[in-house]
């Protein structure tokens, strides 16, 4: 490629690195404002946009451990930014949605930001604001590509007792392999 095959996509990379940058630190500075990570505060903003969500649905969207969602709840719970409730549709579950103190912290934090966005975004003609959101939509959906690459690969299931799981999942007489390699006959042999 000649330099100015390359120019373009080395500017294009820049700006992504700036842009990236400048996002970061205006999500720690928010984050700071309201006394939490960027971290929780971007989950509380994904609870507020897509919420209520169980604490499973939470893991999906960030791509974090269960466990660490549940830290993450639990901040955010004594912060007083969200609540736990039972899951109507079922008892067992619990739906955390965001406190209403929450949204007005998280609509102060915002509000500079907001103003000044529209102002920017008023100053395009439609043909370009189609460009702006096509580029930055696909810039999303690259981001997003980029993270699933990123994380780690999932777990393997756990078998029975938190051992690995069974080839068949049985042990050879049709009974479950129990501890110890014993089937529910005690003798091993699986009967």
């Amino acid at each position: 490629m000649s330099d100015a095959d390359t120019a373009p996509q080395e500017a294009g990379a820049a700006l992504g690195q700036r842009l990236s940058t400048a996002v970061v630190l205006f999500h720690e500075a928010v984050g700071q404002r309201l006394g939490l990570r960027a971290l929780d505060h971007r989950a509380l903003g994904l609870i507020d946009r897509e919420g209520p969500l169980t604490a499973g649905a939470l893991a999906e969207l960030t791509g974090l451990t269960p466990g660490a969602v549940t830290g993450l709840v639990d901040r955010l719970s004594a912060l007083g930014y969200v609540t736990r409730v039972p899951d109507p549709a079922d008892r067992r579950r619990v739906l955390v949605s965001v406190a209403p103190r929450a949204r007005t912290d998280l609509s102060d934090a915002f509000s500079g930001l907001s103003r000044a966005m529209g102002d920017l975004m008023a100053r395009y003609d439609a043909a370009e604001l189609a460009a702006i959101t096509d580029y930055v939509t696909n810039a999303i959906d690259i981001l997003h590509a980029e993270a699933r690459r990123l994380a780690p690969p999932p777990r393997r299931p756990r078998g029975v007792l938190g051992g690995p799981p069974h080839e068949a999942g049985h042990a050879a007489g049709g009974g479950r392999r129990l501890a110890g390699g014993k089937g529910r006959g005690g003798d091993g042999g699986g009967g």
